[in-house]
């Protein structure tokens, strides 16, 4: 199936329906009375989180979502039925963006989450609601409240617990499907992946997602290659897991020029995907003698200045070492979140806070107020 993480749609709310204007006309009931009823009012956009969707993909063949209006209402006080509302459903991870202001509106993060993009218009008000002791046989009617419409850009971040990253042809692709049920595009020959794969990871009791994300080049911030399109889908990992090439002539420039447009991107975007803690592998060692696995390591090791892990996704060296690093990552971000989520961000005081603040003292420095029967320090 075609990944798409991008689309611009148009929503429109229904239009009230008018109020009516109707008296009562019965025989030897010469003097009914006004009986028109009220309008329906319009049926409203609703965004609704659908976890079992990884992709825009429905909104390339389908752009305009407009909501009914309600009906009139009519005579014998009969109300106008309301517009049903339209449900719009859209991949965790979404964000709903304002087309004309640039602004996010809403991030949607949980499934089932209802966002009521715009609302109907209210129903109009027939004459029957107009009676009054001064007012026996109005005329008066309303007409139904006005719809909302708007563009809004979809932009899908996926809500993957890593990022897998590096140059082209470097062994992401090989490695997802060892360590995963992803099943991607393996191929000798650079941009197999074109679309980010995303696979559950099992290991230890622990389950994450990783992300397969297309091949990263040198330019990459002036639209070569795939560009910077999909590194977004960085923001909401723990951490990111850079491959470099063993067989590379070149590796220190690979791991430097990668990290480079990582902070470009960073500049561009205001985002801190740089700053996301890091593993790096050196990926198909396989292909190597020992000797050379070790000048290979050496020169990574001196260009990234942290330890590196010898990968072969073929023979299952390194795998368990990294995936022993990736859910100690993984644990670490989902502490974060579930702070954030009980304190709602903010950060709780200490007891010994707590006791400083509210300690009363000792009770003999409470002296009486001559002027009043209360306590004062």
């Amino acid at each position: 199936m075609q990944f798409l993480d991008e689309a611009k749609i148009f929503i429109a709310s229904g239009k009230g329906g008018n109020g009516c204007v109707s008296f009562r006309r019965e025989r030897f009931i010469p003097k009914g009375g006004p009986d028109g009823g009220n309008g329906g009012r319009g049926g409203s956009v609703i965004f609704v989180g659908e976890k079992d969707m990884n992709t825009l993909i429905d909104f390339r063949y389908t752009q305009h979502f407009k909501a009914r209006r309600g009906e009139g209402g009519a005579g014998k006080d009969r109300f106008g039925k309301a517009g049903d509302d339209i449900y719009i459903k859209v991949p965790l991870g979404t964000e709903i963006i304002d087309d004309e202001t640039g602004d996010m509106i809403i991030d949607v993060l949980e499934h089932g989450q209802e966002i009521t993009m715009l609302k109907g218009g209210e129903g109009g008000r027939g004459n029957a609601s107009f009676v009054s002791s001064q007012n026996r046989a109005p005329r008066q009617f309303t007409e139904g409240g006005e719809n909302e419409e708007m563009y809004v850009r979809l932009r899908l971040k996926l809500l993957a617990d890593v990022g897998l990253l590096g140059k082209p042809s470097v062994g992401k692709s090989t490695f997802i499907s060892k360590v995963s049920e992803a099943k991607p595009k393996v191929a000798d020959y650079p941009f197999t992946t074109l679309h980010p794969n995303l696979g559950m990871v099992k290991f230890h009791e622990t389950d994450f997602v990783l992300a397969d994300l297309p091949g990263l080049i040198e330019g990459a911030s002036e639209g070569h290659g795939l560009g910077h399109r999909f590194l977004k889908h960085l923001s909401r990992c723990s951490s990111q897991l850079h491959l470099v090439d063993a067989c590379s002539e070149t590796i220190a420039d690979d791991y430097t020029v990668l990290r480079s447009e990582l902070e470009k991107f960073d500049k561009m975007y205001g985002s801190e995907i740089s700053r996301l803690p890091e593993i790096v592998a050196l990926s198909r060692t396989d292909a190597l003698q020992d000797d050379a696995i070790a000048e290979a390591k050496a020169e990574l090791e001196k260009a990234c200045n942290k330890d590196v892990i010898v990968l072969s996704s073929h023979s299952g060296e390194g795998v368990e070492q990294i995936l022993t690093r990736l859910v100690e990552e993984v644990h670490n971000l989902r502490k974060v979140r579930d702070k954030d989520l009980l304190t709602g961000g903010e950060v709780l005081p200490t007891e010994e806070a707590i006791a400083e603040e509210f300690d009363p003292g000792d009770p003999r420095d409470y002296v009486e107020d001559e002027d009043s029967s209360d306590w004062y320090k």
